[in-house]
């Protein structure tokens, strides 16, 4: 791996294309190392695994996502630690390719032919698993194995984790449910849990009658999109419900939020959005400057501090933008 950035206070050290026998290809891969990782060489890092990484770090710039900005996540890592918020943490953050939607889907509809027929615009690869899979094998098999060699981590499943939005979202608990073995922590902010006729719902979740399984689950949305939806409020609020069904419990093993509040030109001038993205900010949750906005609450409920937090009792939250007007669902 080439290293692209040096120093103390905590930050994306390296980043590289990496080639993988699971996907036929290369893959562009970034690292984020915590400010005392260089500084404490005998102690050990959980790891965070971070789909759509071409988009994850302050160094995608503040024009990334078309506009949005990248989610920050070495900022907003860096901060939350310092104010003892959040255990330090390895971030690894991997590209998504033009493949996203067939790697990102989790599990594929299993369609009868006549019903494939009857579909104006059927998915591509409609019923195959194979990209999943071989996305999947790269992180288990390839990726995995290789940060644990070459970085200090707890490499356990209660210490590996996996964040993503939309259908990172939705590619985020598939894993995990598929490997918690594993994967052991998982985040869907704004996840897609729509698509593929909400497969991951009516037959994965609903048809699942054992055990919770064990992994930790943070799952969130806003309240409008730019399509004139609900940034997939209703179907991450079904998944919540089988989660709690099936015994997930709230602040243990499963946190749901609602962002119920879109921001007014004010709070996104505070924010530091682009003016030109305003009017689109106020009708759509679903983008990088919202889940920018939401991550920190996924950070702190997979990665809790070691210990009871140091920071000085009144400190401020590391900035985010936005006001405290949405409710939590837990």
């Amino acid at each position: 791996m080439s290293q692209v950035l040096t120093g103390g206070q905590g930050g994306v050290v390296r980043e590289e294309r990496l080639p993988s026998a699971a996907l036929g290809a290369e893959r562009m891969v970034r690292v984020y190392l915590p400010a005392s990782y260089h500084a404490e060489p005998t102690r050990r890092y959980p790891v965070l695994y971070v789909h759509d990484g071409q988009n994850a770090f302050t160094t995608a710039g503040r024009d990334a996502a078309f506009g949005w900005g990248s989610w920050e996540l070495d900022r907003i890592a860096t901060e939350l630690a310092a104010a003892g918020r959040l255990r330090e943490i390895i971030m690894v953050a991997v590209d998504a390719t033009e493949h996203r939607y067939v790697e990102y889907r989790g599990f594929a509809r299993q369609y009868m032919p006549e019903q494939l027929a009857a579909l104006k615009r059927p998915p591509p690869e409609p019923g195959s698993n194979a990209r999943f899979e071989a996305y999947s094998r790269f992180l288990r098999e390839e990726l995995k194995p290789r940060v644990d060699r070459e970085y200090r981590t707890l490499s356990d499943p209660a210490h590996t984790g996996l964040i993503g939005a939309s259908l990172g979202g939705i590619v985020s608990v598939s894993l995990a449910w598929a490997h918690p073995e594993v994967f052991g922590q998982a985040a869907s902010l704004s996840g897609s849990f729509q698509i593929e006729g909400r497969w991951f719902i009516e037959r994965v979740l609903k048809d699942h009658s054992g055990p919770p399984k064990p992994i930790r689950l943070y799952l969130d949305s806003g309240v409008v999109d730019y399509s004139g939806g609900d940034d997939n409020r209703k179907q991450t609020e079904a998944v919540v419900a089988e989660l709690r069904r099936l015994g997930w419990r709230d602040g243990r093993d499963l946190l749901h939020f609602v962002d119920e509040t879109p921001l007014d030109d004010t709070a996104l001038k505070a924010a530091g959005l682009r003016e030109d993205k305003w009017s689109e900010a106020r009708r759509s949750q679903h983008n990088e400057f919202y889940w920018r906005q939401r991550v920190w609450r996924a950070l702190e409920f997979l990665f809790p501090p070691e210990a009871p937090a140091t920071a000085k009792a009144g400190a401020a939250r590391p900035r985010r933008g936005r006001r405290s007007a949405s409710r939590a669902k837990a």
